[in-house]
Parts: structure tokens; sequence; C-alpha cells
């Protein structure tokens, strides 16, 4: 018996054979399922969902549209449709929306813990009294963006490096925080209160006497020259222990004309004590005043580099468009001339733009700044020199019998050529400020291959036509000084 199961279990047992059962054909083409009919569910699904037609009109139906209905899917996350930046308040503005904000005003950051710009000038967080001043005393409609980007980090008293193009607003973006800074000091004595802010100018060829007795009075704000304020102090006229609000205002040039000693001599006559710590995390005395740096160029040499960072702390960088790039709205002309074509060429530029009432004209020494003043008073133009070698008295004389306003200067003519592209750069910012469209013509010899190379990459990056002589010549194609591979 168990021989007959084992055989079962490995042969397998033969089960009776059913008889095979007729079924007619269209039963063959009939899918069947595994399960019955009565197990299907469906039905009761589509009793407990039957499609009822709603009636679009009535009480909270208009033109067909179910009103509360799409109230309730606009809430959704997903139903928002995503609006621009400038139709948002300020606190709707998502990380996005501050990127495409930054990129619309070509505004770059480099730093920790850096504000929101604003946007506008009821955004600022100034106070009603300055706010005033500037939208309805100095009309100032919307700020710029180096106002945008750098005024927010001047009222949280941060180190700042603000570097932007000639003429792009940046004096109001650090005076303005300045004076936010000093309304907030109580002032000294009631009388203080009521004369409001004094201002002392301290610069060279007025007597120094004269500005020692005015600061001796007393002021909140003091606008000076390197080399005159370091005089003051060698003379013990001024005192910087209380100064706690610096501003370096076109730090660039002023290394780059010779008065690095004397800026140098300026901040170290300043109290340490006073700085921030080098460590950013470290958390600051609210009882103790710390002294706000700022300092503001056209670009950034690596002098400049030098000096941030040994005198300012943690600084947070801001870039208004590419470095070292002229602005867009002027109009870069070239022109290739001898040395002795300069004269005949300047009174036909002067012709040839005459609808720009006003122009300046720069050139490389005095000598050559008082020739030219003769030959175009001797051609009929009304013209003034302006240069070290005199007084500024009678400088500021020459202006005002001229009548020359520097923010209508729409036309600036390089009749030499700067040694540098740093000096070209800040010459033919006179012009096309404040929003202002102007022209700048220089005129260029072969006196000049030094910077060659450098104006033309200027000229390239600035979109301005190049002239085809210093687009060929050897020196345009090579900077100068650098090593070029010579193939054997």
């Amino acid at each position: 018996m168990n021989e007959m199961k084992g055989s079962e279990q490995y042969l397998g047992s033969k089960k009776p054979h059913n008889k095979s059962v007729i079924r007619r054909p269209s039963d063959k083409l009939h899918f069947r399922f595994n399960w019955d009919n009565t197990e299907d569910t469906s039905r009761d699904i589509y009793q407990n969902n039957l499609h009822h037609a709603q009636l679009l009109f009535g009480r909270g139906f208009r033109g067909g549209i179910d009103r509360r209905q799409q109230k309730k899917l606009s809430e959704d996350d997903h139903m928002k449709v995503d609006r621009h930046w400038s139709a948002k308040k300020v606190g709707d503005m998502t990380e996005r929306d501050w990127r495409i904000f930054k990129e619309d005003f070509n505004i770059s950051y480099k730093g920790s813990k850096v504000p929101k710009p604003m946007r506008n000038w009821a955004e600022s967080k100034l106070c009603s009294e300055l706010l005033k001043v500037v939208v309805e005393r100095a009309r100032y409609k919307t700020p710029t963006p180096i106002q945008m980007a750098a005024i927010p980090l001047g009222l949280q008293q941060r180190d700042v490096i603000g570097i932007a193009e000639t003429g792009s607003g940046k004096t109001a973006a650090f005076v303005l925080p300045m004076l936010a800074y000093i309304k907030e000091m109580p002032p000294i004595t009631e009388e203080n209160a009521a004369e409001g802010i004094k201002v002392v100018s301290i610069v060279g060829g007025q007597s120094i006497e004269k500005q020692a007795f005015k600061i001796r009075q007393g002021c909140e704000i003091v606008i000076a020259t390197p080399g005159r304020l370091l005089d003051c102090l060698e003379r013990r006229y001024v005192v910087l222990n209380q100064c706690n609000y610096v501003v370096l205002d076109e730090a660039d040039r002023m290394i780059d004309m010779g008065f690095k000693q004397q800026v140098v001599g300026v901040l170290d006559a300043m109290p340490s004590s006073n700085m921030k710590p080098e460590n950013e995390e470290e958390e600051l005395d609210e009882k103790k005043i710390y002294r706000t740096t700022y300092m503001f160029s056209a670009t950034m040499p690596p002098s400049v580099e030098r000096l941030a960072r040994k005198y300012l702390r943690n600084p947070v960088v801001v870039t208004i468009g590419t470095l070292g790039k002229t602005t867009d709205r002027i109009t870069q002309r070239v022109i290739m001339m001898k040395e002795s074509e300069k004269t005949c060429n300047l009174r036909k530029q002067l012709d040839e733009l005459a609808e720009y009432k006003t122009a300046i004209v720069s050139v490389n020494t005095r000598e050559t700044a008082d020739v030219v003043s003769k030959n175009l008073d001797k051609s009929g133009y009304r013209v003034t020199t302006l240069h070290g070698g005199r007084s500024q008295e009678q400088r500021e004389i020459s202006l005002q019998g001229r009548g020359i306003d520097v923010p209508d200067v729409a036309h600036v003519i390089n009749f030499d050529m700067p040694g540098c592209i740093e000096k070209y750069t800040h010459r033919i910012g006179r012009t096309g400020r404040a929003g202002k469209t102007g022209v700048a013509t220089t005129f260029l010899t072969l006196l000049d291959t030094d910077i060659f190379y450098d104006l033309r990459q200027m000229l390239i990056w600035s979109n301005s036509p190049v002239p085809p002589e210093l687009a060929r010549h050897e020196d345009a194609k090579f900077k100068p000084r650098s090593v070029i591979p010579i193939q054997h």
C-alpha cells in the first residue's frame, strides 16, 4: 500500500477524465472572468455618485461661474499664478523674486548676513524727515541700484565697500545713512539741537587757521581732503577720538593720485578701540559705539583692496554692473591723430557738438591747460582753467563767473590720454551722470602706446567702436610687460 502511494507521488495519480462539454461557437469568443457577476461593486459606486446637472444661475453665480468654488480653488498653491516682483508687497517676495530683482538692477553682494535691498524710498526705513528731503527737495523719484543696496547696509551700521560707475548716485548712498546715524545721536546742548547739523569743509587753498576756528566751534560732519586733514591732525587742530562714521569716497582715485600715505595717516590717527571685532560671530557690546567705515570706488585695484582689509571689519562688497566697466549711457569716441593736430581737432569737436553747451577738456599738465585755454579763448570760446596751481578761491570764482554746473556737462574731451585706464574711467565719468547721456571724445597718439591694450579692451567691453589704427597696432594686442610665448 505504501509502495502504491509512493509511486503515485512520484508519477502522479491518474484522475478520471470528464466528458467534454459541447459549447456553442459563439460562446468560445466570450471572455470569462474568474469571478461572478454578483461580485461586481461598480454598481454601488455609480449609485453613490449620480451626476446631477448644476444650475449656473441665481445667488452666488455670475456668467455661469461659481464664485465660491473659484475662490476656494484660488487658495490652492498650485493654482496661484506667479506675479512679477513689482506687483508684490515686500512681505510676499520670495527668494526667487529677490534674485530676479538683483539681476534686473545688476546688484551683486559678497559677504554674510546681507539685508534685502530696498525697492523704493518707502521701504528704505529712513525717518520721515529725511524721506521728505529726498523726495520733495532733492526730487529723487526712485533710488539708484547702489542706493538700493548700500542704504539698508548703512542703516545697520555695517562696513561697506561700494563699487559702482561714476555718476551712479554713490554720494546719496552714504550720506543718507550717515545723516540717519547723526539724527539718532543725542545733541550736546539745546543750542546744537536748534542749529541742526553743522558741516565744516577742510580743503587746501584756504586758510588753515580759519578752518581750525570753525572746527573748534563744533561740528557733526567734516568734509576733507586727506592732505589737509592730516596737516590739521599734526597741528592738533583736529582730534578724531569721537569720529565714528568714516567715508572714503573715490578711494581708488585718491590712492592713484599718490595720497595713500595721507589716507593711511588719517585712519591711523583714529582710535582702534571702537572698531568692530574681527570675528563676525562675536556679539557686539550694546553699550559701546562702534565705528562704521564706508569705502566707495569705481574700480578695485589691489592697493584699495589691501587698504580695505586693514581698516574695514567684515565688509559687505556691493558691486553694481561689471567691475571696471564704464556706463552704457556714455558714448565713447577715440580719434587717432598726431600730436600737432590736437588743437585743430579740439575746435572741430567743439563745433560739431555745439548742442552741448558745456564741456570739460582734460589734460595731463598745468602748462597744457594754460596753452589750450588761451587758444580757445582766442577762438571765441568762454574758457576757464582748473588745476592745482590755482588757489581754491580762484577756482570757485572762476566756476561761478562762467556759470558752470557740473551735472549739466554732456561732453568730455580727453585732450591728453591719461596714463592708466582707471584715470580714463574717472575722466569720462564726469558726463552721463544721474541717468543722463553724454559723449566722451579721446585724442590718441603714438605716445600713448602703454595704454593701447587696456583702452582697446575697454572699448570692446562697452560695445564702443574701436578705431582701425588702434585695432591693428601691435601694442593693442598684448598687455604691456606681459610674457609672450615664442614658438620654436
